[in-house]
Parts: structure tokens; C-alpha cells; sequence
């Protein structure tokens, strides 16, 4: 699986960004998706994940009720909907793919198999 990440920018406080992350591959229905960020002198750490259907998403605590998580799996897509951005969301957001994945391990790094290139996202004060 190939990850293609996409539409970070830079945005004032309080804002909106809509991410995507465009997969080749015809199994791309079968992975856990999942987006994660990189601060700059900070570890990664993850953000938001959907299961294979997208029914079920997982959110960290730092940006739930901001961050929506969705996928198209006609467009082998998945998207990262994000608002009332605040400047510490500043970072580089990766999104990534698993298929060995369970609730355990959902927001592990190590889960996942395949990554994107990173996309920057910058929020001003």
C-alpha cells in the first residue's frame, strides 16, 4: 500500500483543515487507518484511527470533539477533519495503515505497516 497524504496549510487559531490520504491498492477496504502528528523536537504520537468499515474511530484526548476521522472506500481515501485548530496542533500529520490492528494496539506506532510522507500543518496564534 502506497499513502499519499495531503491538504495541510498554514491556518490561524481557531480554523479548520481537512487532511486527506489517498492509498493505491484494491485492498485498501481491509487496513485500520489512522493519522498521526510530529512536533517539531517531539516523538510522534497518534491522533485520530478508523477501522475497516469506518464505523469505529478512535480519537487521543487531545483532539476529540475537534478532530473527525472518515474514509471512502470506493475512493481509497481516508480524511482528517480538523477545527477550532489551536497552534500547539502545529506539526507535521502522517497518515498510516495496518491490518493486523485491534483496540489494544490502535494508537501503537508500531501497529501499523505502511506509511505517508507527512503533511505540514502550521496554526498561528
Amino acid at each position: 500500500v502506497q499513502l499519499q497524504a495531503s491538504g495541510g496549510g498554514l491556518v490561524q487559531a481557531g480554523g479548520s483543515l481537512r487532511l486527506s490520504c489517498a492509498a493505491s491498492g484494491r485492498t485498501f477496504s481491509s487496513y485500520t487507518m489512522g493519522w498521526f502528528r510530529q512536533a517539531p523536537g517531539k516523538e510522534r504520537e497518534f491522533v485520530a484511527a478508523t477501522f475497516r468499515s469506518g464505523s469505529t474511530t478512535y480519537y487521543a484526548d487531545s483532539v476529540k470533539g475537534r478532530f473527525t476521522i472518515s474514509r471512502d472506500n470506493a475512493k481509497n481515501a481516508v480524511y482528517l477533519q480538523m477545527n477550532s485548530l489551536k497552534p500547539e496542533d502545529t506539526a507535521v500529520y502522517y497518515c498510516a495503515a495496518g491490518s493486523r490492528i485491534i483496540t489494544t494496539t490502535v494508537r501503537m506506532i508500531k501497529s501499523y505497516d505502511y506509511w505517508g510522507q507527512g503533511t505540514q500543518v502550521t496554526v498561528s496564534s
